[in-house]
């Protein structure tokens, strides 16, 4: 059986993607700043009759956590298939249902700091330290859920339907996501992984105080499609499969 870890699987995009992995017959680890949420998820599960999932505690800002968390899982298995970096928060304040965007010229530095602790330095935390499992897998996948708003491509071209969305410390922490997901896949070229960058697209979740159009169903059968892609899938690769191009890939 397969094995996967996603980080910020207590609700949400994390948890649909749990529940699509464990219903393909993986063996899935949530991943959870609040183990509480994290029991609480499975239980949801195991109501659905998915047994195949565990809840794992692992605050991705705080190093310590996350070394736990590789302990925690290294002495259940020695090899992880699929990890998924899914964790991430977008630090925007709301009034009522309206967004008080980020702008690059009030904005200050702790508000960076912040968002990106979790967006940037949290995937880079994980990943290296279960790297190690990663590769004694035959088949190692990893999927940093990123955003379409972190394509400087798009967000400088004034036709992009969200040009005029611009939020910059969201924006850039996916961006510098982007930067590294290059990185990392180039990095492992000459191994099977395949290292690729998912935007889900406008979701309807917490994260958005359901402000967003698409379906956890249907984005989590985006990030799927990627954390079980096949040795001759691409790697290093952006994607965004509610932009309408042919391929879902868009520009970084």
């Amino acid at each position: 059986m397969k094995r996967a870890l996603i980080t910020g699987a207590n609700k949400g995009i994390g948890l649909e993607v749990a529940r699509q992995l464990a219903q393909k017959g993986y063996y899935v680890y949530l991943g959870s700043r609040n183990l509480k949420n994290g029991l609480e998820a499975v239980e949801k599960l195991k109501a659905e009759g998915l047994e195949n999932v565990e809840a794992v505690e692992i605050d991705v800002t705080n190093q310590e956590s996350v070394n736990t968390a590789r302990t925690e899982i290294g002495k259940k298995t020695e090899v992880l298939d699929v990890l998924i970096n899914n964790a991430g928060i977008n630090g925007i304040t709301f009034n009522g249902n309206t967004p008080i965007m980020h702008t690059a010229t009030g904005t200050g530095v702790d508000v960076f700091k912040q968002v990106y602790e979790v967006n940037v330095y949290g995937v880079i935390r994980v990943t290296q330290a279960f790297l190690d499992l990663l590769r004694k897998s035959p088949e190692p996948r990893i999927v940093n859920v990123s955003s379409s708003q972190g394509s400087l491509t798009l967000h400088s071209d004034p036709t992009h339907i969200y040009y005029n969305f611009k939020g910059v410390v969201y924006q850039t922490s996916k961006s510098a996501l982007n930067m590294y997901t290059v990185v990392l896949a180039y990095e492992l070229r000459d191994m099977p992984f395949k290292v690729n960058a998912v935007s889900p697209g406008s979701t309807k979740t917490d994260f958005n105080h359901q402000l967003g159009k698409g379906s956890v169903e249907d984005v989590g059968k985006r990030i799927v499609k990627y954390a079980i892609i096949g040795n001759d899938g691409p790697t290093g690769k952006f994607f965004s499969e509610d932009m309408n191009t042919e391929t879902g890939e868009i520009p970084w």
